[in-house]
């Protein structure tokens, strides 16, 4: 079903499933999500996406078992992402 008449993807946020729109970041599925932090701090803060294009590195996941930069990454189909937090 389209969202906001556009299409819309399945993706796997820490093993459950949640349909967002196709054509956004990682970083931007978890906040439509509801997801507030994507990993915890050394000293057990949370932290989630600030910047969106790379630089404060605060947006870390896992994708399909690699660590990459959620704001840099597009949503794809089935993507399985994990989140520290």
């Amino acid at each position: 079903m389209p969202i906001d008449g556009r299409d819309d993807v399945r993706v796997f946020i820490d093993g459950v499933e949640v349909r967002v729109p196709a054509d956004i970041s990682v970083a931007a599925a978890l906040r439509h999500a509801g997801c507030e932090s994507t990993r915890r701090a050394f000293d057990g803060s949370a932290r989630a996406a600030f910047c969106g294009m790379g630089v404060c590195f605060e947006c870390r996941v896992r994708i399909g078992g690699v660590e990459r930069l959620g704001c840099l990454v597009r949503v794809s189909d089935d993507m399985d992402i994990r989140c520290d937090a």
